[in-house]
C-alpha cells in the first residue's frame, strides 16, 4: 500500500507540474481577454469589445506614425500633458516605462553582468539603462536595472563602469527570462552554421 501511495503521489505531482503552466497561462490570457472586453460594457456580444479595442489601438498607432496630422495631434497632446502641473509626472513616467519595453527606443536591450560584491565575488544580471551618468555629477558611473525573480518589479543601481561587463552569451530576451525565472532557465546553445551543415 505504501508503494502504491508513493506512486500515486508522484504521479499527482508530475501531473501538477505538467498542467500548472498550461492552466496559469490560460488563466492569464483569459483574464486579459475578459478585462479588455469589459472595457466596453455596453456591447453585449462577448469578444466584440476586445476586437473593437484592439482595432482602435492599431488604427490610432498607424495614424499617429504614418500621417502628419495624426502625428501633430498626438505630439500636441503629449506637449499639453507634459506641461500640466501634477499630470506631467504621471504621464512622463508611464510613457518612459512603456517606451522602455516597446517602440524604437527600448531600454532593456543591453544585458550586463554586474559585480555586486568582491568578497565573496558575486555577480547579478541586469540591463544597462544609462551608459553615462556625468549629467548627474557622477563620472565613470552607469545605471543598471536589476529585475526581481518571479516579479515584474526591480531596482536601479548606480555603479562604477568597471563593475559592469556585457552579457555575450544571451540575447536581451534570454537574459530577462534568466533573471525573472531566478536563473533556472537553460539557455540553449545556438547551432553554428558548421553544425547545421553536418546535420
Amino acid at each position: 500500500m505504501r508503494r502504491i501511495a508513493a506512486v500515486l503521489l508522484r504521479s499527482f505531482l508530475q501531473g501538477l507540474l505538467l498542467l500548472s503552466p498550461i492552466a496559469i497561462t490560460g488563466y492569464v490570457l483569459y483574464s486579459v481577454f475578459t478585462g479588455v472586453d469589459n472595457l466596453l460594457p455596453f456591447i453585449r456580444w462577448r469578444g466584440v469589445g476586445f476586437v473593437v479595442i484592439i482595432s482602435v489601438v492599431t488604427v490610432v498607432g498607424y495614424l499617429g506614425t504614418r500621417f502628419f496630422i495624426g502625428k501633430w495631434l498626438f505630439d500636441s497632446f503629449a506637449y499639453l500633458m507634459e506641461h500640466t502641473p501634477g499630470v506631467k509626472y504621471i504621464y512622463s513616467s508611464v510613457r518612459d516605462v512603456i517606451k522602455s519595453f516597446v517602440g524604437d527606443k527600448k531600454r532593456f536591450n543591453k544585458p550586463v553582468w554586474v559585480c555586486v560584491s568582491t568578497v565573496p565575488e558575486m555577480w547579478r544580471i541586469g540591463f544597462m539603462t544609462q551608459a553615462d551618468m556625468t549629467y548627474l555629477g557622477m563620472e565613470k558611473k552607469v545605471a543598471v536595472y536589476l529585475p526581481h525573480a518571479y516579479a515584474i518589479s526591480g531596482w536601479v543601481i548606480i555603479t562604477d563602469r568597471d563593475n559592469v561587463k556585457p552579457v555575450k552569451t544571451m540575447t536581451a530576451g534570454e537574459a530577462m527570462k534568466f533573471a525573472v525565472s531566478g536563473g533556472i532557465t537553460i539557455v540553449e546553445e545556438k547551432e553554428t552554421d558548421d553544425t547545421k551543415d553536418k546535420l
